[in-house]
């Protein structure tokens, strides 16, 4: 699972994983019955706390993504066919125009740059 948590951005830990793995699935990247990493894993491999990873979880539970099983881990959720709720969707939106504009931001370029770049990407 290909997901990057910058731990100096202001976008929780959590909410970046959670975005990160709805992300892969929604792209099929993650298709339906694929075993996510168990929490403490992926906590050490993105160094982060097991309770940050086990939130992000459960924020994917919630939204019906994936499903959780004793002795079977977190699965992706089978039932997929539907689009993800507006909320998650904005969410999903929301967070990665935060990122790119503190990342833009980041690299010295104003509001007024990162607009005329964005506004060159959607024509």
């Amino acid at each position: 699972m290909n997901i990057a948590v910058d731990t100096t951005s202001p976008i929780p830990p959590f909410e970046q994983l959670r975005a990160g793995i709805a992300r892969l699935i929604a792209v099929g990247q993650l298709p339906a019955g694929t075993r996510l990493p168990p929490v403490r894993q992926l906590a050490g491999d993105l160094g982060l706390a097991p309770g940050t990873v086990q939130r992000a979880y459960a924020e994917l539970q919630a939204a019906g993504l994936v499903r959780s099983r004793v002795r079977r881990g977190v699965i992706v959720a089978d039932n997929l066919s539907r689009p993800a709720d507006s909320r998650s969707t904005a969410d999903d939106l929301a967070t990665a125009a935060h990122q790119y504009v503190h990342h833009a931001r980041g690299l010295g370029f104003d509001d007024a740059q990162i607009r005329h770049a964005l506004d060159d990407h959607l024509n």
